[in-house]
């Protein structure tokens, strides 16, 4: 029944039952003068205009008693968990580059990164005030239950979305602060207007949770588009290499790329059987979204994109240099259990209990597959690195003989 009321369809039983329907109304009308009957106000359509927003007059003034309860509103309106794994994204960006780092541009990237995570999150509560208010899941955020002001918000939203590609400028550089800045454009802008417009937000949000990794590698210095040479310069298993070539993970055009990749795929799996179980809130406010509108489509995208993280671990990261291809193996086992959980999933129709188990496993996914990517970064002995194996032979003569020239 919710469907044919968003797609504009009057079913009888949706008059019969004033109260559930009230849900699907024009926006308009939480917004109507006494005089105005509200009993039956018009429904939404899909293909008419956005009602309008909120505005500030229909707020009441909220006295803030405390600090800690400005900090608590401020932290609410950021998001926090997406906030907290855009930086956690970041930092695996970083900490998979070969280039070396500072602790001041460590700390400035993810600052930055927060950030720019927290004002775009905040621009987008501000448009969405009142299809907030027509959702379960949505209803406590700030700005619906009035802890504070549509401007105090906005002035949040700016300061944040100013200081944040103002220190990433500063302290890291240019490339980074520009992602940054585009991340809240992208987000803030395209992603929250294309919600209600089409079904291709989904992948909009995507290339959103794509270019964290992308800021890490750039804060390090490396170049997101190597300069090109006369090789395609790619990293073969050693079997299949006629001969050792000394090349740099710095030039290879894939090792900007794979991370964003993965972060860009690994979004499907996880949004999509989210999505699903709580479609009925996305319903209510008539976002276009694949899990309401083709259930059965949006377990195959899912699906999709399990496939395709499989692929993305087992030859492009070890191929880029990133890691060695001990990765394949050892990040196979995680991705069949999820393309496995993905394909009943879309087996059964898009079930409910199929899309939660989906979900589930997205949640410990993505850290492992990170964590395995840092056990097999190329170029890094761990067991040499915590002291329990010694370093090799070559290695300490190579040392020896340098100790032995400067002495001369």
């Amino acid at each position: 029944m919710w469907l044919a009321v968003c797609t504009g369809t009057r079913h009888a039983s949706t008059v019969a039952n004033a109260a559930f329907s009230s849900y699907f109304f024009h926006n308009g009308q939480w917004l109507a003068s006494k005089s105005t009957p509200l009993s039956h106000p018009p429904l939404l359509r899909l293909n008419q205009p956005l009602p309008p927003r909120v505005p500030t007059s229909a707020f009441k003034k909220v006295e803030i008693s405390s600090l800690s309860q400005l900090l608590g509103i401020y932290t609410q309106l950021s998001k926090p968990h997406l906030s907290i794994l855009v930086c956690l994204t970041a930092m695996g960006g970083v900490a998979l580059s070969p280039l070396p780092t500072t602790i001041p541009t460590l700390l400035s990237t993810a600052v930055g990164t927060a950030l720019c995570a927290s004002s775009a999150n905040a621009f987008n509560m501000l448009q969405e005030v009142p299809f907030d208010a027509q959702m379960a899941r949505t209803r406590s955020r700030p700005l619906v239950r009035k802890a504070i002001s549509p401007l105090h918000a906005t002035m949040f939203a700016v300061a944040t979305g100013v200081a944040g590609p103002a220190l990433l400028w500063t302290m890291v550089n240019p490339t980074t602060a520009i992602l940054g800045l585009s991340n809240i454009v992208l987000y803030a802008g395209i992603y929250t207007w294309m919600k209600r417009k089409s079904v291709w937000n989904t992948w909009v949000g995507a290339i959103v949770g794509a270019i964290p990794p992308a800021m890490g590698w750039t804060a390090c210095g490396g170049q997101l588009f190597p300069p090109i040479s006369s090789s395609f310069p790619i990293f073969l298993p050693e079997f299949l290499s006629s001969s050792p070539v000394d090349i740099s993970v710095l030039d290879s055009p894939l090792a900007p790329f794979v991370l964003p990749m993965l972060l860009f795929s690994w979004q499907f799996p996880h949004f999509n059987s989210l999505s699903y179980f709580v479609r009925g809130s996305y319903a209510q406010a008539c976002y276009r979204m694949l899990s309401v509108l083709d259930p059965q489509k949006n377990a195959l995208v899912a699906l999709r994109h399990a496939i395709l993280l499989t692929l993305i671990c087992s030859i492009a990261v070890p191929l880029s240099g990133l890691t060695t291809w001990t990765f394949t193996l050892t990040s196979l086992p995680l991705n069949l259990v999820c393309v496995q959980a993905a394909w009943k999933w879309w087996e059964k129709q898009g079930g409910e209990k199929q899309a939660r188990i989906v979900f589930r496993h997205s949640l410990w996914y993505l850290p492992l597959i990170l964590g395995l990517m840092m056990i097999h970064k190329r170029g890094v002995d761990w067991l040499q690195w915590i002291g329990v194996r010694e370093k090799k032979e070559e290695e300490v003569d190579t040392k020896l003989s340098l100790n032995t020239v400067n002495a001369r």
